[in-house]
């Protein structure tokens, strides 16, 4: 299976995860097993929002294209991703976005009671 992420700026959540030829998102599962190599199923043919083009069965492997949501502090691997190639059974790791900055905290946000 490869997956080709199309970034697309927005902020909701996307979860992926493959059983060979199932891939699930975001819990829904998509089951490509009788897609033959040469096959094409139209984007349009896929009531999911997430398919940012068709899938292909080329060579023996899915051809997947999917959008990645990219949040307000996205990365540079989320900005430009790279393919997503031999992907093994499980969840499938997406790029994460930048880290969120360390909120500094004031002597008078600490606590002066001693913790038992």
């Amino acid at each position: 299976m490869k997956i080709l992420l199309s970034p697309q700026r927005r902020d909701d959540t996307l979860t992926l995860g493959r059983a060979g030829a199932v891939l699930t998102i975001n819990g829904e599962d998509f089951d490509f097993s009788s897609m033959n190599d040469g096959d094409t199923l139209p984007k349009d043919a896929i009531d999911c929002e997430w398919f940012a083009g068709d899938v292909e069965k080329v060579d023996g492997d899915l051809v997947i294209t999917l959008f990645l949501p990219n949040p307000v502090k996205y990365s540079q691997e989320q900005a430009f991703p790279v393919p997503l190639v031999n992907i093994p059974d499980g969840p499938v790791l997406l790029p994460q976005p930048l880290p969120e900055p360390l909120v500094p905290v004031t002597f008078d946000q600490v606590s002066e009671e001693p913790q038992a």
